[in-house]
């Protein structure tokens, strides 16, 4: 049997700008999901790990620390609390950023059930890595994620519901996310900062955009100043202006918060 991957990635070319993912068949007769790298291809379970792998008996090494800690804290209640050290935190990173392949891919897929369970698997890691990493720099390396993976994970649930006009169930999904990224910024004294969240931008125009769905006849909900409308009219002004530089500058902003991207950290999830 070769070993080339030419044969299996022919006709399957790789995109910088979109995910590329695909579901096949395995050897074993199970589903699997590939994702095209721009020189090669990634390959993940549906359920479980993604590598396909288990920890000590237990589904994921998340699984295998909370069996621990609670095992630590059941028989030393007045002791020292199960910590988490670096190490550990940086092999729970590595399992986190197979999930993160694995739910992107199940966007793309419009797999959202799926897409909603892992990444609701992933908000569970941010917050048992907050109670129990040794040390707070560890804490921030996942809780950094949190906007993110909220945002994601109100767009699929709230994205069937939609589906189904069932309005007032999808809008309850996103106020739990806009509220989700609100008590983040909180927790870190950034509440100033909430104009300047991709995430949060994002989900408060999705909100209007499905209440105006919703009830067509109904007026706009225009109480609160739009921050992206008004890069638009910055960039339309620099474009006027002939300052394509400060353009250039403006449509990435705009980008960024029309589809927010990940944190940019290697290893992220």
């Amino acid at each position: 049997m070769s070993l080339d991957l030419t044969r299996i990635l022919e006709g399957w070319d790789f995109s910088p700008d979109d995910v590329t993912t695909r579901l096949v068949e395995g050897d074993d007769g199970r589903q699997k999901i590939q994702l095209r790298l721009d020189l090669g291809v990634l390959q993940l379970e549906m359920n479980g790990r993604p590598d396909g792998k288990q920890i000590d008996g237990e589904a994921s090494l998340l699984q295998f620390h909370q069996r621990q800690q609670r095992e630590h804290d059941a028989a030393n209640p007045d002791g020292v609390p199960y910590q988490l050290e670096t190490e550990d935190c940086t092999a729970l990173m590595r399992e986190g950023v197979q999930f993160y392949h694995r739910y992107i891919c199940f966007w793309q897929l419009g797999r959202y059930e799926l897409c909603a369970r892992d990444t609701k698997r992933n908000l569970e890691l941010f917050r048992f890595v907050r109670s129990h990493a040794k040390y707070d720099r560890d804490k921030l390396q996942f809780d950094q994620w949190r906007p993110y993976v909220t945002m994601m994970h109100t767009r699929a649930v709230a994205t069937p519901l939609i589906e189904l006009r069932q309005w007032e169930a999808a809008l309850s999904v996103i106020d739990a996310g806009i509220e989700g990224i609100n008590r983040f910024l909180q927790d870190y004294g950034q509440e100033e900062q909430a104009q300047r969240v991709g995430e949060l931008l994002f989900l408060g125009r999705w909100r209007k955009e499905v209440l105006k769905e919703s009830s067509p006849d109904g007026e706009d909900d225009d109480s609160e100043a739009d921050p992206i409308a008004e890069l638009h009219g910055e960039l339309d002004k620099a474009i006027a202006d002939e300052r394509y530089e400060d353009a250039a500058q403006l449509r990435d902003e705009i980008t960024r918060l029309e589809n927010p991207p990940p944190p940019s950290h290697p290893g992220g999830h």
